[in-house]
């Protein structure tokens, strides 16, 4: 997903910022919760690290990853976490790639061991599918997730106008209904794949993802909430300096250690 930068002044910061700021020295507090999203700037190095010291601070049973495919995750199940080589040749993370380094990730997976690996990604046909034909029609059964309900009407529209300014304002508006309908896709399908995975294992459960998916107000946290009420979650983002926190249980404030980003909308641009 493209970053979407939002700066503000440093003053007007914390009455912007939705939830709580959580500490490192509170990793474990996290514990107490079923499930934790923990959101990420899929480019930033230390966000990887802050998600490795959660793994190691609430023992989950269950990594659940947005990077990978329920194949892929099946394959890395079987690896010995402790090898890097080996574990991203049996996830074929290098091979595949289209994410960050494997050396961003790979000591979330070490530091876990015990955990079962889950892949939430979404076949990228069946979310092409969803563009065009809405996101109830290629999720299958589940109705208490609500993709056949339209959106609010201002929530439609500044989804809309998100997609928009993510893709550098060169989309055609009439495609933009339709990547809010990927989006939600992809959501609900984290959100499923994020409840079997606490039903097989008990929890807890951690789930690595993209800040964006990590939005209590219509990303992951949302469907979990939606679908089992009666689960104790709490969703993370990781924010740089100078962004905007969309709704948060908690947030942490880092710097973008080991980014280095060219204009994103460099390549739409026509010379």
């Amino acid at each position: 997903m493209m970053r979407i930068a939002m700066t503000i002044s440093a003053c007007a910061f914390a009455s912007m910022a939705n939830g709580e700021v959580l500490t490192t020295s509170a990793f474990e507090s996290l514990g107490a919760a079923d499930i934790v999203i923990m959101g990420e700037q899929h480019d930033n190095a230390l966000h990887h690290v802050n998600q490795a010291k959660v793994a190691g601070a609430i023992y989950p049973s269950a990594l659940v990853f947005e990077m990978l495919t329920p194949a892929q995750a099946e394959a890395g199940q079987a690896a010995n976490r402790a090898v890097f080589s080996e574990l991203d040749a049996a996830l074929d993370w290098s091979a595949r790639g289209g994410w960050p380094a494997f050396h961003n990730y790979f000591s979330i997976f070490a530091t876990a061991p015990q955990a079962r690996i889950y892949g939430a990604a979404v076949p990228r046909e069946t979310v092409r599918a969803a563009i065009g034909d809405g996101a109830a029609s290629q999720f299958g059964e589940g109705a208490d997730y609500g993709l056949d309900v339209p959106l609010p009407a201002s929530e439609q529209s500044a989804r809309e106008e998100l997609q928009g300014t993510a893709h550098c304002s060169a989309l055609p508006e009439d495609m933009l209904a339709g990547m809010v309908e990927a989006q939600r896709l992809r959501d609900a399908s984290f959100a499923r794949t994020t409840l079997q995975a606490l039903e097989d294992t008990g929890g807890p459960v951690l789930v690595i993802t993209g800040n964006g998916h990590a939005r209590t107000d219509w990303g992951v946290p949302f469907y979990v909430r939606q679908v089992a009420p009666q689960v104790n979650l709490i969703a993370v983002g990781q924010l740089e300096e100078g962004e905007i926190a969309p709704p948060y249980d908690r947030w942490i404030m880092t710097g973008s250690f080991g980014a280095d980003r060219d204009d994103p909308c460099e390549a739409f641009s026509s010379n």
